[in-house]
Order: structure tokens, then sequence, then C-alpha cells
């Protein structure tokens, strides 16, 4: 089991500083292991809930449950930054990294019938030792690759003729931006305006978390029921404000046989500056929000997607 696999359910009884009380029977919370202690549960359980002025929290009846991570508020902040949790690796000072792209390997399938990237060596060790004094020596790679592999950002010149490219998008829609995880519900297909109206999405690089990157490199991540966003979803996005849209899905788009080569989601993402990535992994690892997010590809004029290093940081 993962650190992000783990609830517990308990019984509690709050007592307030100003009077009253309040009983909890059955409640589940995620957690960051696979044990909790009552002081930190109790922790946990008030900033889960925004309580204020509490003067006791009295736990009874806990089970630790084997279950997946259904979302919470609280549960991050209780993580130690020494044991990084699956995805994510210990930063500095508290800091905590997550890894959210594919890695780009000699010959990986991205999109089925698309050319798989080829890497080798443009010099090798042994022909630089001829340039270089004794015991120097060094190796030069070289990749030829379509701009669409692995993890990839779109820009508004991918769509549009006259949109920016890579080296016209702006650092401060890509690097360093709040972000959000919407998580959808196991097999939702189409992620529409009402599975996101419940998210401040303002100023944030909304990630949305479907699952389906289990199924990256397989003829199944290319199959006609995998999740996009509809076309009313990707307008709330814009009319909300969002700085950035991801997906852990081969598109953003639908791409079943009724979609008919339309594209909505890019179209009106990408007509309104919106940076798109496509192919993200590890969103399980993240907390539902509080940490920053960044796809920062070259600064390569003249085209309009490339392959980012796509990351998020979180201050334990």
């Amino acid at each position: 089991m993962t650190d992000d696999q783990w609830r517990v359910q308990f019984d509690a009884e709050v007592s307030f500083a100003n009077g009253g009380a309040l009983t909890a029977e059955g409640f589940r919370l995620d957690i960051p292991g696979d044990r909790i202690d009552d002081a930190d549960l109790a922790a946990l359980f008030v900033r889960h809930l925004g309580l204020l002025m509490v003067a006791e929290v009295r736990i009874r009846n806990k089970t630790i449950i084997e279950e997946a991570h259904k979302g919470g508020r609280a549960v991050a902040a209780t993580r130690s930054a020494s044991k990084p949790s699956s995805g994510g690796t210990a930063g500095t000072a508290g800091r905590r990294l997550f890894e959210l792209s594919h890695v780009i390997t000699d010959g990986m399938t991205t999109l089925p019938g698309w050319p798989a990237p080829r890497i080798g060596e443009w010099l090798t060790r042994e022909a630089s030792r001829e340039r270089y004094a004794p015991g120097t020596e060094f190796q030069v790679a070289r990749i030829d690759m379509i701009a669409n592999t692995g993890t990839y950002l779109d820009t508004p010149a991918h769509r549009y003729a006259d949109g920016a490219d890579l080296a016209g998008t702006a650092l401060d829609r890509l690097a360093d931006l709040p972000g959000l995880v919407v998580r959808l519900p196991a097999g939702t297909r189409a992620v529409d305006r009402l599975l996101l109206a419940p998210y401040d999405v303002a100023g944030k690089a909304v990630l949305l978390h479907t699952g389906w990157d289990v199924h990256f490199g397989t003829d199944r991540y290319a199959a006609p029921e995998a999740p996009y966003l509809t076309g009313d979803g990707a307008r709330a996005l814009v009319d909300a404000g969002a700085a950035l849209v991801g997906i852990d899905s081969i598109n953003i788009d639908d791409m079943g046989p009724t979609a008919a080569g339309e594209r909505p989601a890019h179209s009106l993402l990408l007509a309104a500056g919106i940076p798109i990535v496509e192919h993200l992994t590890g969103l399980d690892a993240l907390p539902p929000a509080g940490f920053r997010f960044t796809a920062a590809p070259p600064m390569v004029a003249q085209m309009g997607t490339f392959p980012v290093r796509a990351f998020a940081t979180f201050d334990a």
C-alpha cells in the first residue's frame, strides 16, 4: 500500500472553549500513512472541518482502513517532509517535490500511430577523447522526436496560426502557479461544468485527475472511453479565469468515434490564452490544493507544443 491508500474511521467528541459540543460517529478521513495517534488525528479532524475555539477532542473506536484517499483539506499538512508519498521526493527546508511527467525513452509510444522518439549519440565519449586532454571526455546525445511526446504543453500557436508560441507564452502562465487538483469519481469520462462547479479555479493551474495515466504506453490508453474535458467544462474554466489546465489522459478533448474530429476544449482554452498540459501522471500523490505547479518548456520560436518536466512543490 502507498501512503495515499490509508483512511481512518473513528468517533469523536469535541468540546469548545466558549461552550457547546459536537459529536461525530463513523467519521472517515484520509491519513498520510498506515498509522496515526489520537493527538494527530484530533488535529487533522479539527483542520478538516475548520473548527474554531476547540478545547478538547476525544477520539474513540479508531480503525485504520486500507482505502484510496477521497480528498480532504488537511491531509497534506500532517505529512512528514522526511517521508515523501508516492510520486514525491523530499525537498529542502520542508519543501516537497512531486514529479508529474512521464519519462521519455527511446522508442516509447505517446500517441499510437505517431512517430516514437529516437535517442542516440552525436558525440560519443570514445570519440571525444581525441578532442580533449588525456582523462577528459564528454558525451553529447541527440534526440529525434515530434513535439507531442511524453508529457507536453500546448500553447495557443498549436491551434491558431496567430497564437502565442513557446517563446511568446509568458513564464507566469507556466511556472510557480497555485495548483488545484480536481479528482474525478472512478469511471468518469466527460468532465463537465457541474463537476467543476464546486472549485475556485481563478488564477490556478487546474489539474484534472482521472487516473487514466495507469494505461500510458498500452493500447488501452487510446481507447474511445478515455476521459476528457467537455466544451461546456472548458467554457466554465475560461469564464472562471483558470490560468492553465492539465489532464492525465491521452487528450483533453474527446477522441471517441462520435467526436468527429472536433476539439472544443483545445479551441476554447487556447483561444483564451490558457495553456494545456496533456499526459500528466502522478496526480494521485498531490494534495487537493496548497501546492505550486510548473510545466515550462524551452523558449523555441515557431513551435506550439513541446515536452515539459511538469512538477509540483509543496511546503510541508
